[in-house]
């Protein structure tokens, strides 16, 4: 079965949503609290660890039911289905979209069991030291060389995993700028460092030129020999990666059903399974399956990743929006909007819908952020008192990995407190000058966990990338493919000659 083709403008629906907005568009906030007794009760729920209140929204019980419907009329259910079956929903490609299989395993394929031996097997030879490298030395560093999801995902994973993190150095390498590579190579010593190659074809012209710039640097101080002790890699074409000198058992395997960009949970992710070891690593990937079953099991009213998607989409079609913050308050997930910016933006940045039609009404929104509470102290004025209307998702985690009570105090309550500014503003209070006024009327989604883990962070980082997917379901695009990348890659081969 083929994933849904409807465009979304044309449901009962989406017309009942227009003339709503119209009725609605000017309410405050503070008054739709007012109005409506227990709204935040019944505007938040508690699942698992996670508790999600998105009573700070410009909507009512109407609209939620409105939105529901029109992910009913565009036949989220059936989409998410044939998602989980295996059908080809990347048509354009025509490939399975099944990154949700790297992480279920009451029902794992055998190849990706077979991979995930292969990485704890490996990973422990390396954190024990039994991995030496060519001088008889343990390996100390680990140095990742690749580009967009092989490293902005494992990257973003190893950072927010920090406090669970051994004694290994992990550095990435990614832009193609020389600059870039040499500085790392100057916190290296080529004793002790592994280099990981993630590439699915071997071929990215970013990944390749670093990499033969690592391997000469690395010959040049050790030898050609030692080239099997020191680099391993994660690729589909084994003929390439054997001429580069690395035996086939140290190649782990990728699959066209995983794109890129959702591909930290497979072998992409051997840096940070080296870095907080195999345990932690399917912890990962177990939070992750948990947010799975959510978002397949539960009616869409109980839905975490339903409910932000068209709470998303409202905003950005009816209000027109086109931007939305994420701000995580954990200085731990500072690099989790870079990669939401990619899974987001690099999957719905499409204006052809799934009927291979131009599309007329706005699809994939823009994200950005950054963590608090240094958000505060840089870009929050223009939310609090600028001219934009931008929707904010804050991400909070109410204990503290140290236990620092001083400082998490201090950290939950500014949160808190940003999420109240921007949807109270000064409404209803005096001023002493129009200076001070703050229209408030802004809206946020608050997401509080518990703790910051292995196993939650799997959680939160599933719970977007299946936000995206209903994005992609009800705009009619198809959110697997990224033709724009390919064509710039092209372009950049074509200047070199």
């Amino acid at each position: 079965m083929p994933i849904p083709k409807i465009n979304p403008t044309t449901t009962k629906a989406w017309q009942q949503l227009d003339a709503h907005f119209e009725i609605i568009s000017e309410a405050h906030i503070q008054e739709l609290f007012a109005s409506e007794k227990g709204r935040r009760k019944a505007m938040s729920f508690v699942w698992e660890d996670f508790t999600l209140d998105y009573s700070k929204n410009r909507i009512t019980s109407e609209t939620l039911q409105l939105l529901l419907q029109l992910a009913e009329e565009c036949k989220l259910k059936e989409a998410i289905e044939a998602q989980y079956k295996g059908e080809h929903i990347n048509e354009t490609e025509n490939r399975a979209v099944l990154h949700t299989a790297l992480r279920d395993f009451k029902a794992m394929k055998p190849e990706v069991k077979e991979a995930l031996v292969q990485m704890r097997d490996f990973s422990e030879k390396i954190i024990s030291g039994n991995w030496k490298g060519h001088t008889g030395k343990a390996i100390k560093t680990i140095v990742n060389i690749g580009i967009g999801g092989s490293d902005l995902g494992p990257a973003m994973v190893t950072e927010s995993l920090s406090f669970y993190k051994n004694h290994l150095a992990v550095h990435y390498v990614s832009n193609v700028d020389g600059d870039h590579v040499m500085e790392t190579l100057k916190k290296v010593d080529p004793e002790t460092t592994l280099f990981i190659i993630v590439s699915k074809t071997f071929t990215t012209q970013e990944t390749l030129t670093n990499a033969t710039t690592i391997r000469s640097w690395f010959i040049d101080k050790a030898s050609e020999a030692a080239v099997s002790n020191h680099f391993v890699a994660v690729s589909t074409n084994l003929e390439a990666v054997r001429n580069y000198g690395i035996s086939e058992e140290n190649i782990f395997p990728m699959w066209d059903w995983v794109g890129g960009r959702f591909s930290l949970w497979s072998a992409v992710g051997l840096s940070t399974c080296c870095a907080i070891g195999y345990t932690n690593f399917e912890e990962l990937l177990k939070g992750a399956h948990a947010m799975d079953g959510h978002f397949k099991d539960t009616p869409f009213d109980q839905n975490m990743p339903v409910l932000l998607a068209m709470i998303s989409v409202w905003y950005n079609n009816f209000f027109e929006t086109e931007t939305e913050a994420v701000l995580p308050y954990s200085q731990y997930l500072s690099k989790v909007v870079d990669y939401l910016q990619q899974a987001v933006m690099e999957s719905n940045g499409k204006s052809i819908d799934r009927n291979g039609q131009p599309v007329d009404y706005q699809t994939g929104t823009i994200v950005w952020g950054s963590t608090g509470t240094n958000a505060q102290h840089a870009f929050m004025q223009l939310l609090h008192q600028g001219t934009k209307l931008i929707p904010t998702d804050f991400i909070c985690y109410t204990q503290s990995l140290y236990a620092n009570e001083d400082h998490q105090a201090k950290l939950l309550a500014n949160c808190y407190a940003q999420a109240d500014a921007l949807a109270q503003g000064t409404f209803g209070k005096p001023v002493s000058t129009n200076f001070k006024r703050f229209e408030g009327n802004s809206p946020s989604n608050m997401l509080k966990i518990e703790k910051l883990t292995p196993n939650s962070l799997g959680k939160l980082i599933a719970l977007y990338e299946h936000k995206l997917f209903v994005q992609g379901v009800i705009w009619n695009i198809f959110s697997y493919d990224q033709p724009g990348v390919e064509l710039g890659k092209k372009m950049a081969k074509d200047r070199l000659g």
